[in-house]
């Protein structure tokens, strides 16, 4: 018995040599990388699950959650074949091929890709109901539903002339849409000054009326839920209440209470978290899967101590584990059982001014505070475009974008590492 266990051992071994040598060890970025390698740095496998497809490729903000069973519903700006697209006649269809950003989905077992909508123009909605399978999006003033299985498109909605917005979330159970309409005055001011930079403390000092509204999905009713003389955005609805609404009042951190709810039943807002020291920001909030607690970046005081912290819906009870300068990322976001949390670092001009913050990270919670872990090094990402992490259903990957090989496309970073140093 024990001389027959020598060749498996031997063939084991030699499988898991020729599996190394077939995933390069390579510094991430910089230059064209193979469709999957390990990280020189972190010794962790990355996959470019955009792989194959020509132009740019983007995966979702992070509270967006793009995920329908093991499907994962991303954009690409690919060229398409004029005569594909739905919203023309054939004998209409321009000669050249169209550049512009469709919606696909990839099945992250199998990383089959499958293009889902043909339109002639952009389209525009991160917008993805995981209980009824449907995909929302919309082009120009045009709301539309697409089943995943069917892949039947129907129209939702149309925005008459007086009250042009667009859709930013869906319920729990997938009855909802919401967003928030600007006047006029505010999509003049981003007209003229397209640059963060330029825009934001504009929008913010100018105190414009913003309305919160929801779509009925079945019906196309549009509701107006709140008005307020304040930047309202960030929409998101409760991961399991269908009528807990979170919203932001956006601006400048320091000088804004960030995070609300209202509840679209009774219409009760509530304020999550209150400032306990001058220059103290809490933002980018995201629910749990669990629906019980909203998670948010906190720092107290701004640029200096760095924590994440969960609010519970039901009690306004708060926690939060910190974490050093070179850990704070741009965004949070957390697994299926709020156990492990994920960061996708941050450059030195961002608000932490950490030298060493290029980094998508796992973070492990241990007491008061969170444990880290490197997982994919991103010195040649230009955080201009954030990488907004995502844990995979499956719990076994983070997915994220980036844009270290020159274009911007979709990867993914298994959580185990692959092996040791050799």
């Amino acid at each position: 018995m024990k001389k027959n266990l020598i060749p498996v051992f031997i063939i084991s071994l030699m499988v898991t040599t020729l599996s190394l040598k077939a995933q390069e060890v390579l510094e991430t970025g910089g230059k064209k990388m193979p469709a999957e390698w390990i990280d020189k740095d972190t010794y962790h496998k990355v996959v470019r699950l955009s792989d194959g497809l020509q132009g740019n490729s983007l995966s979702f903000y992070f509270h967006n959650i793009p995920f329908i069973g093991n499907e994962m519903i991303f954009y690409n700006n690919s060229n398409q074949k004029a005569a594909d697209v739905t919203d023309m006649k054939k004998e209409d269809a321009p000669t050249t091929n169209i550049n512009n950003r469709q919606i696909w989905s990839i099945n992250l077992a199998t990383k089959k890709k499958t293009q889902l909508t043909f339109h002639q123009s952009s389209m525009n909605g991160e917008v993805v109901s995981e209980k009824t399978k449907t995909i929302f999006f919309q082009v120009k003033d045009s709301v539309f539903a697409l089943n995943l299985e069917t892949k039947k498109e129907r129209l939702v909605f149309v925005f008459p002339a007086d009250f042009r917005s667009n859709i930013s979330a869906v319920n729990a159970d997938g009855t909802l849409l919401a967003g928030s309409r600007a006047t006029d005055a505010e999509k003049e001011i981003l007209k003229n000054n397209p640059n963060k930079s330029s825009f934001f403390n504009l929008i913010y000092d100018a105190h414009l009326p913003k309305t919160l509204f929801t779509i009925n999905v079945k019906t196309g009713e549009l509701k107006k839920v709140f008005t307020d003389n304040a930047w309202l955005n960030h929409l998101q609805f409760s991961t399991t209440n269908p009528n807990l609404l979170s919203f932001c009042h956006e601006g400048p951190w320091h000088k804004v209470n960030r995070i609300w709810h209202i509840d679209l039943i009774t219409k009760k807002i509530t304020q999550v978290h209150h400032r306990t020291m001058d220059m103290e920001i809490w933002g980018h909030e995201w629910f749990g899967k669990s629906g019980k607690t909203m998670w948010f970046d906190l720092q107290q005081p701004k640029g200096e101590t760095f924590f994440v912290a969960g609010y519970d819906v039901a009690t306004g009870k708060e926690i939060k584990y910190s974490l050093p300068r070179n850990d704070w990322s741009v965004h949070y976001n957390s697994n299926a059982t709020e156990t492990l949390f994920a960061g996708d670092g941050g450059d030195p001009g961002a608000v932490a001014k950490a030298p060493n913050g290029q980094w998508i990270n796992l973070f492990t919670p241990n007491g008061d505070h969170f444990d880290t872990e490197k997982l994919v090094n991103m010195k040649h990402h230009q955080y201009k475009l954030e990488p907004n992490v995502h844990f995979s259903p499956d719990g076994k990957w983070i997915i994220f974008r980036a844009n270290f090989e020159g274009e911007s496309q979709v990867y993914g970073v298994e959580i185990a590492k692959s092996s040791k140093k050799l």
